[in-house]
């Protein structure tokens, strides 16, 4: 067991600035006991690369709840590595609501990533349940009615807008050039987030923060410019807590394809050309991965963001290769690996 004095990671980001970057990892519960005792020892292992935090993800309707707070719990307790607990509404009636705020203050789990979640497994459509949130911010009041200030509370931002809000541009339709600067394309043509659309975001987003959420972490994108506008607008909006990007570790051509056509997500030319070239070579796709890492982290940091939050697909490779190309990895943690 490591002793830890968990934070609050909201009072904790406003000491870091982009000369002293932090760092996150963000993990998923695995389905297998073997799963899970590999994802433990990579927490150890990475826990030399010094994050902040670790996210730790929430199944649809509390699937993996137990799970995800016991090792939010192991995490803290034998790694020291203070955990982001992720608690979404889907599937979530109200009393299973109260059992997480319980048991996470019960486990001195004092950060949580409150979310909307996406629908279930074969369902098109999100839906609430009787008793339950219909959205992000109802469950950031109640967070914030039931625990008072316990929690620090993080939320998502949408560089691109929310997927839901992505639509397929019609025929014949002059986009602003906010609008082409948002743009995606896909295998059916182009999609975009409405400069209208994209306001009643910024709208929402500020409802969020003014709950009381303390952090933005955003979806995965590959277009740096596409963050930074997305930063400049929030600031214009008066949303001026952190806003953290979200950086996908890429590690094969299917899941670049997959989490790409999943989130509607913009690809600039460069980046599909890079992937394109190695897609039948496993380990040039993991090298293609961190290369992009390491150039949109240099222009991430030039810019001015506070930190990087890694969605590392519960693998390290491409994490650490990233942060190596950075000059982020001490030799001895090189040594470790």
């Amino acid at each position: 067991m490591t002793a830890l004095e968990v934070f609050k990671i909201g009072d904790k980001v406003a000491e870091y600035d982009s000369s002293k970057p932090f760092l996150a990892f963000e993990y998923y519960p695995p389905k297998t006991e073997k799963g899970v005792e590999n994802l433990l020892k990579r927490m150890n292992r990475m826990k030399k690369l010094g994050p902040l935090y670790i996210d730790v993800t929430w199944g649809a309707g509390g699937t993996t709840s137990d799970l995800t707070m016991d090792l939010c719990d192991r995490a803290q307790k034998e790694f020291a590595l203070v955990s982001n607990m992720h608690l979404t509404c889907t599937n979530m009636p109200r009393e299973k609501v109260d059992e997480a705020i319980r048991v996470a203050k019960e486990k001195d789990i004092k950060n949580i990533l409150a979310l909307r979640g996406d629908p279930p497994i074969g369902q098109e459509d999100w839906k609430p349940v009787d008793s339950g949130f219909s959205c992000a911010l109802d469950l950031i009041k109640y967070l914030r009615e039931q625990s008072g200030d316990f929690f620090s509370i993080s939320v998502a931002g949408y560089p691109e807008g929310h997927p839901g809000r992505i639509n397929k541009v019609e025929e014949g339709t002059v986009l602003s050039e906010s609008e082409k600067g948002r743009v995606v394309t896909l295998e059916d043509g182009q999609y975009v987030c409405s400069d209208k659309d994209f306001q009643e975001e910024l709208e929402y987003l500020k409802k969020k923060v003014d709950a009381g959420a303390e952090m933005i972490v955003t979806q995965m994108f590959y277009d740096v410019d596409v963050f930074l506008a997305f930063v400049n607008a929030c600031k214009e909006f008066g949303i001026n807590v952190p806003i953290i990007p979200g950086v996908m570790c890429v590690t094969s051509y299917g899941g670049f394809k997959r989490m790409g056509k999943l989130c509607k997500t913009r690809v600039p030319e460069e980046v599909k050309d890079l992937f394109e070239s190695v897609k039948d070579d496993p380990a040039k796709v993991k090298q293609a991965g961190i290369k992009l890492g390491i150039d949109m982290s240099k222009k991430l940091l030039e810019n001015g963001t506070p930190g990087l939050h890694f969605y590392t697909l519960n693998l390290e490779d491409v994490v650490m290769g990233i942060l190596k190309g950075l000059d982020m990895v001490k030799e001895n943690e090189e040594d470790d690996e």
